[in-house]
């Protein structure tokens, strides 16, 4: 009996450990990514395009924001995600400064 209650415990440890490992998102990239404290971009990655890097640094240092500013591509579709943190105005604002059509014009 004890034998039996010690194997369904290592396989249901090995599947949720597998589930854990396994379960993150498929085919999500990202593209780019920076991060602003207090209105500064205190690292980045990826390919910025040049006109929204510097419109994006513009706003975040007049609001002083503090956040993360990430676009991700998932099935040809790119989107913008803002942290949380930032006002439903500024994260508008983002939205509108990104260029979408930039992406469409390059994943075709």
């Amino acid at each position: 009996m004890s034998y039996a209650l010690k194997i369904l415990f290592i396989t249901i440890a090995l599947v949720i450990i597998y589930k854990l490992v396994f379960s993150g998102r498929k085919g999500t990239r990202t593209l780019f990514e920076m991060k602003f404290k207090d209105g500064r971009l205190v690292s980045h990655y990826g390919k910025i395009p040049d006109r929204f890097a510097k419109d994006c640094r513009q706003l975040a240092k007049s609001a002083k924001l503090t956040c993360v500013v990430r676009a991700q591509q998932r099935d040809r579709k790119v989107q913008l995600h803002v942290s949380a943190n930032v006002g439903d105005r500024h994260i508008q604002q983002l939205q509108a400064l990104f260029p979408r059509q930039y992406y469409t014009q390059t994943a075709q």
